[in-house]
């Protein structure tokens, strides 16, 4: 015969050692959420310095530099938040149509604007294609783009994430966009030519 004082004390076992093994795999569980998301966002570093690479050098091809961060800083920031795909830009020429897409110029036979219009385009296409909603922006140093000094952000949009990877702690954004954009992550390079 069974003692009546225990019975039902074995199912509070289970549910106590239940209770107790759920508290110590919830955080396992978040690591592990962690871990898998780390890898993705380092590679979106990783092409952010590439592509941050690449345009210094173009920058630096131009032969009109260091006067062509100039050119290059006039253009507009590509990073609106969104991934669609980056516009051909019309001509500007005075002999063409400006309703037409702008014809790239093939080196060696370009000259300092064709040169830039066309790494703009390609860079920012790049960016956008190789980040999420990716852009770029250049901007002269405070003292003038004579210097030959210049600051280039490469931005791209990241899904959310623990707040340990908060951005606006971290990266250095311009901040006309980091008042708008959320989940804004930024690579900033300063730049001699």
């Amino acid at each position: 015969m069974k003692n009546r004082s225990q019975s039902g004390a074995f199912l509070i076992e289970v549910l106590v050692a239940t209770l107790i093994l759920s508290l110590g795999v919830l955080p396992l569980v978040s690591m592990m959420t962690f871990a898998v998301q780390m890898p993705k966002l380092a590679g979106y570093r990783a092409t952010a310095v590439n592509l941050a690479s690449n345009y210094v050098e173009r920058m630096r091809a131009n032969p009109a530099n260091p006067v062509s961060i100039a050119l290059y800083s006039e253009k507009p920031s590509s990073y609106d938040g969104t991934r669609v795909a980056i516009p051909v830009p019309l001509c500007t020429d005075t002999d063409c149509d400006t309703a037409t897409p702008t014809t790239f110029c093939d080196y060696p036979t370009c000259d300092t604007d064709t040169m830039v219009t066309r790494d703009v385009y390609e860079m920012q296409t790049a960016a956008r294609r190789e980040l999420p909603a990716g852009g770029i922006v250049v901007s002269c140093d405070g003292g003038g783009c004579s210097n030959g000094l210049g600051n280039l952000w490469i931005m791209w949009q990241e899904p959310d994430t623990f707040d340990a990877l908060n951005p606006s702690s971290s990266d250095n954004c311009p901040a006309v966009l980091t008042s708008t954009h959320t989940n804004l992550r930024c690579l900033y390079v300063r730049f001699k030519l």
